[in-house]
This record gives structure tokens, sequence and C-alpha cells, in this order.
């Protein structure tokens, strides 16, 4: 018994020193004063690469090649003070970096530098202001980071590693107006009171052939809703050199060349805009970024600030003074895809009597039944099918076959470790600030727990009421009916990537049954066509998605000359 008692006492003792020799990885992260010489806040960020294709911060995704990525949030940091990341900070796609396994990395550090805000709710929220990047962390100017530094890593040794960021990422150039191509930038009134600092809402404007030869002529105008826009895409007065290289290949549609393929394409959008029969309008594209996102969704938000109303009523009205915009409803149509189709969308429905029609392709979730694979309003958990003994992951993200490439939990980790309170700048955090009420802190209220995937009924509730596109369509038909008759054309891909065409089918089981009136639109399928696929049934995804801005020009003539009031301006912008 005495020897039994022994050996047991020796294995306990083992275990403990075991445990006391576990060892542990650490990371010291400091920048220098030449960066800053005052304290910051924001997201520390330490990333790790197993190759040197790009410096770390560019490797970071939620997709099957992304590197490691772990997060703290830090508050008041020093210059020259060290701040350890360790086996707490939250990782991805490695949780802790306890499970680093044992190699060669390349390491970085960056920090997403934020500021402060005393909202006009009267709460005080630390925020990454947008620098004129479109919110994006890794490029956007003023964070500080490191240059990459290669490490070897053996679990079986305790290693601590230093890292200094003593560089910092530089302004970027506002872009130069053209010919065809201007710039406006205003400030809002409306955002600078809810933010309580200035802040501004830009555009880009293509101007039609023959405008300076037409001074009396005024322009009808279509809205291209979509991801920040560094200056107006897709057009070019300048052909690709024919000797350019085409050996790029992009995966997603399994083909080469496409640099090019889009250049040409640009250009021959270009001859199109200036061939003598072609209609005359003004196109613009919004620059709205914000603290949260590449941009605000177009809608008034409790957590982004009136946004809707701003557009609507502070940058539009501008633009079409500026640029002889025709400034009725009847004369102007909105269009877009993914984000940019639910902006279509949604800037139709609330904004009623403002627009004569929207184009909205691949739509991000217009009806919360189908947000993504998940029904916020019947499932208790956004990450795990519900099963009495299985656990099965649900997918967020799938190829034209169904291939899984990550799941719902995978991707809002991925996020998480970016970012805390909605500020990852990626795409489930935005949907969450824009659509989710105030919480007491001043940030949004989760829709669901960031890493058990637990869904809120009262935020989800909230959410039906202010933002289910297809619910309030359902609610409000009655008076919103009258009002969008003829104006709703919605188009998708029947193997959207994220799967979005539920969301669109749930919505057009309710279109087709209105009555009082019809809502004489249009819904349409592309078969197994992905994300972008925007209603055209003779080219392949990657043709379409580059033709929004002359693909809807013949249905949008068409209603002009069904519905333009007795009266209207029809003819000095078609010369």
């Amino acid at each position: 018994m005495k020897n039994k008692l022994a050996i047991l006492f020796l294995l306990a003792l083992s275990f403990q020193c075991a445990k006391r020799e576990k060892r542990t990885i650490q990371f010291a992260i400091s920048f220098t004063e030449a960066m800053a010489n005052q304290a910051q806040d924001g997201r520390l960020l330490l990333m790790l690469a197993k190759n040197d294709q790009s410096e770390p911060r560019m490797q970071i995704n939620d997709g099957l090649k992304t590197q490691l990525v772990f997060g703290v949030d830090v508050e008041g940091m020093k210059p020259g003070q060290e701040i350890v990341v360790d086996e707490s900070a939250f990782g991805f796609p490695i949780r802790s970096l306890n499970d680093l396994p044992k190699g060669d990395y390349y390491v970085q550090a960056l920090i997403n530098r934020y500021e402060t805000y005393k909202l006009k709710t009267g709460q005080t929220v630390k925020l990454p202001p947008d620098q004129g990047e479109g919110q994006h962390w890794n490029s956007k100017p003023g964070n500080f980071y490191s240059k990459p530094q290669r490490i070897s890593f053996d679990p079986a040794k305790a290693d601590n590693f230093k890292i200094v960021m003593d560089q910092k990422i530089d302004p970027i150039k506002e872009p130069t107006d053209t010919k065809y191509i201007k710039h406006i930038k205003i400030q809002s009134e409306k955002l600078t009171d809810f933010y309580g600092r200035p802040t501004f809402l830009g555009a880009h404007v293509l101007l039609p052939e023959g405008f300076e030869e037409h001074p009396d002529a005024h322009y009808p105008i279509m809205i291209f809703h979509g991801h920040f826009p560094e200056d107006f895409g897709g057009f070019s007065t300048v052909a690709p050199d024919p000797k350019m290289d085409t050996s790029d290949y992009i995966d997603r549609f399994g083909i080469y060349g496409y640099q090019k393929f889009q250049q040409q394409e640009a250009f021959n959008f270009y001859k199109q805009w200036i061939s003598k029969n072609f209609p005359r309008f003004l196109i613009i594209e919004i620059q709205h970024a914000n603290p949260y996102y590449d941009d605000s969704y177009a809608v008034n938000s409790a957590n982004l600030g009136p946004y809707g109303d701003a557009i609507m009523y502070e940058l539009l009205p501008e633009v079409e003074k500026k640029f002889r915009g025709i400034g009725q409803g009847w004369a102007r149509f909105t269009y877009g895809g993914s984000t940019g189709g639910w902006e279509a969308l949604a800037a139709q429905m609330f904004y009623p009597d403002e627009f004569n029609g929207c184009f909205a392709a691949c739509p991000d979730p217009v009806d919360f039944r189908a947000y993504s694979l998940v029904d916020l309003y019947k499932d208790k958990n956004a990450y795990w099918y519900d099963s009495d003994f299985k656990k099965l992951a649900r997918p967020a993200h799938r190829n034209y076959l169904g291939q899984i490439q990550n799941s719902m939990e995978e991707t809002n980790h991925f996020e998480l470790a970016l970012g805390t309170h909605s500020r990852s700048g990626q795409q489930w955090d935005i949907w969450e600030a824009v659509f989710s009420p105030q919480g007491d802190d001043g940030y949004p209220k989760r829709i669901f727990n960031k890493e058990t995937g637990e869904i809120n009924p009262e935020v989800a509730n909230y959410w039906k009421e202010h933002y289910d596109l297809r619910y309030i369509l359902e609610r409000d038909w009655k008076v919103l009916g009258p009002k969008l008759e003829g104006k709703i054309h919605i188009y998708c891909g029947d193997m959207d990537n994220y799967y979005l065409n539920n969301a669109v089918y749930l919505m057009e089981n309710f279109l087709k049954t209105t009555k009082s009136p019809f809502y004489k639109g249009e819904v349409d399928y592309g078969d197994r066509a992905e994300h972008c696929w925007n209603g055209d049934p003779n080219n392949p995804n990657y043709v379409s998605r580059l033709r929004y801005n002359t693909f809807y020009l013949s249905k949008i003539l068409k209603r002009i000359s069904e519905s333009a009031p007795k009266g209207a301006d029809l003819k000095s912008w078609r010369y």
C-alpha cells in the first residue's frame, strides 16, 4: 500500500513539474517614437505566414489559403512600451499561440489605430476612422507596422520574440478630374452632428459625352451602388497595350488574362459612352466609407448614423446641382450588385418617390429567414445546425459546384481576431453595425455571440422591423405598393457563393402574391451562376459583372417613356 501511495505521489509531482515546464511563446510588440509621440488605442495584430510571397498582412483572410493572425485590444499604448501577445490573444484559424506548430515563420505586427468619438447619443466609442482607403486595416494610411522577419519556433523551448513597428502606411492620393470623370466631396451636416466631428461624403461622377457643348441639357442620373470606389471604375479612354502580359490566372473564373480583359471592357464602355446614339446620363458612385466598413449600406442606422438621409438630401442634390441633373424622382435610378444590390433595393424602398426603378443584383440578405443559411427568427445558433446528437457546421461560402470554402464559425472567428465590438471592418460585422440597435456601451448589439454563435432573439426582432426588406414590403405594401409598382427588379445566381439566392426566393414568393397593385417588376436567376450575376442570360459571369453601367439602360429608358410626368424634360439630354 505504501509503495502504491509513493508511486501516485511521484506521478502527481511529475505532472505538476510538467505543467510548470510547459513551454509558451510570447511576442513583445512596440512602436517607435518616430511613428507617434503620444499613446495609441487600437487593435494590435500579430501575423505569421509560412511563405514570403507577400507580407503577412496581405495574406490574412477567411479562405483556404489564409495565414495566421492573433489580435488584442490596446488602450493607451505608449511609444517604446512593449505589449505582450501570448496564448490569451484570440487567433484565426489557430485559436491560440499555444497551438502553433513547430516551424519557420515570417512574422509581422500592425496596429489598426482607433480614435475617440463622442456620439450624438451621448456614448463615447473608439473606432478606426476611414483614411481614404475604404476601411482596409492592412492598407489604412497612418497604421503602424513592422517589417516582416523570419523566426524559427520550437514548442519545446520557451520563445520570446521582440517586434518593433517602425513603419507607417502612406496617405492615399486623391483622384484627379478628367474630361469625363469628376469628383465631389461635401461635409455632411447630418453625419457631422451624429459623430461629433467633421464627416464627409464623396462621389465620382461620370459625365455624358457633350456635357460642355450642351450647357442647357439636364440629365437623368443613375446611382451605381457598391463597395468603396477609389475612382470611377470600369471606364477608360485608353485601350489596353496589345503586348500586355496575359499570364495572370483567376481561379474563381478559371481563365487567364483577366486584367487585360477588364481593361478592354473599360475601353469598350468608353467607346459606347461617346457613340452617337447612346443615351446621355449621369452615373455616380458614392464614397461613404465609415468607421465600421467600406460603405454605409446607404440607410439610416443607430450605429452608423443617418447615411440614408445624408446621401439623399445632402450629397445627391449637390451632385445634381453641380452637374445639371434633372433632380426629380422619375429621372433617378439605382443599381448594383451584392452590397450594392441590397442598397439599390433599400434606397428604392425607403425613398420610394425619389427613384423610378432599382436593379438589385445578387443582393445581400433581403429576408432574414435566409441570412445566408441561418433563419434568425427560428434558429437558436448561427454556427451549428440544430440536432440532438450531431454537431454539423453551417457553411458560409461555396463555389459553383457547392464545394465549401469556410463555415459560419470560421468566418466570424476571423472577424473576431481582427476586432471586437463589430470593428473588424468585415462583412458579418457591418451587417451587425448597420442593422442592430446601439448597445449600452455605444457599440452595436450582437445579433449572435461571436464566439459561440448563440442568436439574440431581441436583436433579431429589431432587425426584422427595421431592415428585413421582404418583411417591410409585406408589412407596408398598402402604402409602398402603389409607389413601387414596376420599380423592383432582382437578379441572382442560383449558386450564389454566399447562398444569397435563398433570400431572393423568399422575396419572390411574396412579390408574386402582391395585389392592389401587383408589383409588375422582375425576379430572375442565373443557372449555376455565382455571386455578382446581374441578369445577363447571354454572357458568363466574368463578363456580365463588368457591364452594370450599360446592361439596364434599355429597361431604364422604357421606364422613363412609360412613367415620366407630363411636361417632363425628355429631349434636352437626347442629343
